[in-house]
């Protein structure tokens, strides 16, 4: 048996202004942005570029050749897919392994780096491994060859799909596509969707999943009895960490609108799409749902995040003003001791060296005592008070 193609693929984020970036960066191995020059040609040089296109067809792209014979398709909204044709039965797994690698290991290290400028991602989502979902496409197998397939690879069967012109039969990580008929271009665009779907509903998932994270974090903070005064400080500059990590992933959510919407209205008028529009139109539906969900929740966690700020910035004060007001009476007890030592006296007061000891003495009775108040002050448990929620999301 052998497969016609084989293709895996990501999305992530990006623009036609990033697509112009990388299509210069593969040309020209640079950038004119404050890059490494010498880093930027070690990594353009271990992408083995043989051949680049630049198309539009709905939107903008470059299709890649490598020397290996990986073909890569890269979109302006940032779907990139990479794909090995013509590959025997026997030489799957180590097909799939080497356009694999070369994704992880060469492509996204040198996109990486040469989107290293800007806005930052948050430490919570960098460095995911994604699980890819692996594409493979015959030609007029009979379908129990394979539904037998997904057993030798030891994957249950998710769901099966079948026509007059296509099987798909889909495994966990496995998707076997039988052409009985399409034309290939249309069976790349089909792929093309399922890992935009694929990746998307990934991306909102890892958000849901990271806003009940911070959730608790916050609440372990916010949901106890008492805090020390010391301890207002650290509390506050990690609920600022979560604040900045909040912001920087909700201006992610509300980008993803953009591309959920530009996809379902080009596949609405793509020929090769068609005959999958009404499964399609059902996918970005569900989409667009889960995406108004997760939008929903993050302003929550926004808010929840802001309370928490709130109560500490107020804690900090009341420290504060704990403080001043134990600092002055200490200075006002000193200040009243000299004043009562002056008026008191019948002749201007001369410098002794007992006197130098008694104002050393005082001096340190004053440092003594502030201390001990500022102790206290640090070690004095502050009440918390906040309202308790069921947790149902």
């Amino acid at each position: 048996m052998k497969f016609e193609k084989i293709s895996i693929g990501g999305w992530y984020q990006r623009t036609m202004l990033h697509l112009s970036e990388i299509f210069d960066y593969l040309r020209f191995a640079n950038s004119p942005l404050n890059l490494e020059p010498e880093k930027l040609k070690k990594l353009h040089d271990n992408l083995r570029i043989k051949e680049i296109n630049y198309g539009v067809d709905g939107l903008e792209y470059l299709k890649i050749q490598t020397e290996d014979e990986i073909f890569i398709k890269i979109f302006e909204d940032g779907l990139i897919t990479l794909s090995s044709f013509n590959v025997e039965a026997d030489k799957l797994d180590a097909n799939i392994a080497k356009i694999a690698d070369y994704y992880e290991n060469y492509l996204s290290p040198a996109f990486s780096y040469l989107f290293s400028l800007g806005a930052p991602i948050p430490k919570e989502l960098a460095n995911i491994k994604t699980i890819y979902p692996y594409f493979i496409v015959l030609n007029n197998e009979p379908l129990d060859n394979i539904k037998s397939l997904l057993g030798l690879i030891g994957e249950p069967k998710h769901f099966e799909y079948n026509t007059d012109e296509i099987d798909v039969v889909r495994g966990n990580l496995y998707y076997f596509i039988n052409n009985k008929g399409k034309n290939p271009e249309q069976i790349e665009r089909f792929i093309e969707e399922q890992i935009f779907f694929r990746e998307f509903k990934g991306q909102l998932h890892r958000y849901l999943n990271l806003h009940r994270t911070i959730w608790e974090l916050i609440a372990d903070v916010k949901e106890q009895s008492g805090v020390r005064g010391k301890e207002i400080l650290a509390f506050t500059s990690k609920i600022d960490g979560y604040a900045k990590t909040i912001n920087l992933i909700e201006s992610r959510i509300n980008q993803m609108n953009t591309y959920l919407r530009t996809r379902s209205q080009i596949s609405k008028s793509d020929d090769d799409l068609k005959h999958f529009v009404d499964i399609m139109e059902f996918r970005y539906s569900t989409l667009a749902d889960t995406l108004a969900y997760v939008q929903q929740v993050w302003n929550m966690t926004k808010n929840y995040v802001n309370s928490a700020k709130g109560l500490f910035s107020d804690l900090q004060q009341e420290v504060t003003h704990k403080a001043v007001n134990n600092l002055t009476i200490v200075t006002s007890m000193g200040v009243g001791a000299s004043l009562i030592g002056l008026f008191t006296t019948r002749q201007m007061p001369e410098i002794t060296v007992f006197g130098l000891f008694y104002f050393l003495a005082l001096a340190f009775v004053g440092y003594t005592v502030n201390k001990i108040i500022r102790t206290i002050s640090n070690n004095r448990k502050y009440e918390i008070s906040d309202i308790d929620y069921d947790k149902d999301i």
